[in-house]
């Protein structure tokens, strides 16, 4: 790909390309949750169908289980054929399977289609990811990986918002809301062709190699493999106990004797939104902190968060400590990407960025298995506080590597990429 330097920077928000990976962002949350709202009435008309209610639930977590599945082969052949096209099969893909819903009348088929959902999921978040380590540097950078957050946020925001209204017609309408995604095509368009210009001038090459980047060497690779997986084990950690408040927040509001409907929709909606405008300033907390300190203050921000849950059940508390929770998630999420994309070498971008993939769906998928038998046992109180202090910890060894044992990575050079020239 092309770059200019010394031009006027542009904002993200202003940028068709960056513009368009941010929006592609927003399809993680989109693969879940959007039908969410439709199940009560989608699970009535099948009701003749044997096992429609455990079906017609596992359709919301059915696209989770292909991406673990899938996301780590989506990383290595992102790396060895290429960005940019893998990810508009992934968009493509993503609006066929998903949208599939409105107009199949097999419950089993709706599940298959919920599947390769995933599949393209897989390749779309893991492409989107090593493009913008491709195409930013530096703050610009920083300032993508905020905006991910930004675009997740609100996208949840308006898709579920959305589908809650076309749920009321039709269970079969949220289906198409899947659809949306073609129109990010056109955007997409120019990066591959010019990533496809690269490639046919080398065609024998890897297509990471392309832009820029070498292969690391043996040492390289063993070296940022093993922080990459120690990253991936810390990604999946967090997630699962992020999941905590989408997954048994209604819950906790039931057994405190709240309305656990409303209530979780204001919980959620304190969570999402603070962490969407927190996210906005990421970019200026984390060149003004640098990056262990991000995530020593996000993971105290969501300790505090938890331990506030924990004190007691009343709105005084359940509010704040959403909000507070939401707030830390927008930094450490980013910079979880960001630590990914500063280790691996640039030829494999794609593949660290399924293994972060793959991790933080796992961790979606083994948290209920993991906290809900603990909730049982001890009660919501117990687990909040544990997982207060157990963030806690999290934000004293990452101070701990600020202070005391810097990690520093040696990865192949590259070029200064600000904006790119389309």
């Amino acid at each position: 790909m092309t770059y200019s330097n010394g031009r006027p920077e542009t904002s993200l928000w202003r940028d068709a390309t960056a513009l368009a990976l941010l929006l592609t962002a927003s399809l993680k949350i989109m693969a879940n949750a959007t039908i969410s709202p439709a199940l009560p009435a989608l699970e009535a008309s099948f009701s003749g169908e044997p096992g429609a209610a455990y079906l017609v639930r596992f359709l919301v977590s059915a696209p989770s289980l292909t991406v673990v599945l899938v996301a780590p082969l989506a990383g290595l052949a992102i790396d060895r054929f290429g960005r940019s096209w893998l990810l508009m099969a992934g968009v493509l893909v993503f609006a066929l399977s998903g949208s599939a819903g409105a107009y199949l009348n097999d419950l089993n088929a709706i599940l298959v289609s919920r599947l390769l959902l995933g599949v393209a999921l897989a390749f779309t978040m893991t492409a989107q990811v090593a493009l913008a380590g491709d195409l930013f540097q530096g703050n610009r950078r920083s300032a993508f990986m905020g905006g991910q957050v930004v675009a997740i946020n609100f996208g949840g925001f308006l898709f579920i918002g959305g589908a809650g209204l076309l749920a009321g017609v039709s269970p079969r309408l949220p289906f198409l809301i899947y659809a949306l995604p073609l129109l990010l095509l056109p955007l997409l368009w120019p990066v591959m062709k010019q990533e496809y210009q690269k490639r046919k001038h080398a065609p024998d090459m890897p297509a990471s190699l392309t832009n820029g980047a070498s292969e690391p060497s043996a040492a390289q690779a063993g070296s940022w493999l093993t922080f990459a997986l120690g990253l991936a084990g810390l990604s999946m950690v967090t997630v699962m106990m992020f999941f905590l408040m989408p997954s048994q927040l209604p819950f906790f509001l039931d057994a405190s004797g709240f309305n656990g409907a409303t209530g979780t929709a204001l919980g959620l909606g304190a969570l999402t939104l603070s962490g969407a405008f927190t996210a906005l300033k990421f970019a200026a907390i984390r060149s003004r902190l640098g990056l262990p300190c991000t995530f020593s203050v996000g993971f105290l921000i969501m300790g505090c968060g938890f331990a506030t849950l924990a004190i007691y059940p009343a709105w005084q508390f359940i509010i704040p400590g959403c909000a507070l929770i939401g707030i830390g998630y927008a930094f450490v999420q980013p910079a979880l990407f960001l630590a990914a994309l500063d280790i691996a070498p640039p030829a494999r971008r794609g593949t660290v960025s399924g293994m972060i993939t793959t991790s933080m769906f796992l961790g979606q998928i083994v948290s209920p298995f993991v906290f809900t038998p603990a909730l049982q046992s001890y009660g919501f109180e117990a687990v909040y506080a544990a997982s207060g202090v157990v963030f806690v910890v999290f934000a004293s060894v990452a101070l701990a590597v600020r202070f005391f044992k810097p990690v520093r990575m040696t990865v192949p050079s590259e070029p200064s990429l600000e904006k790119p020239a389309l």
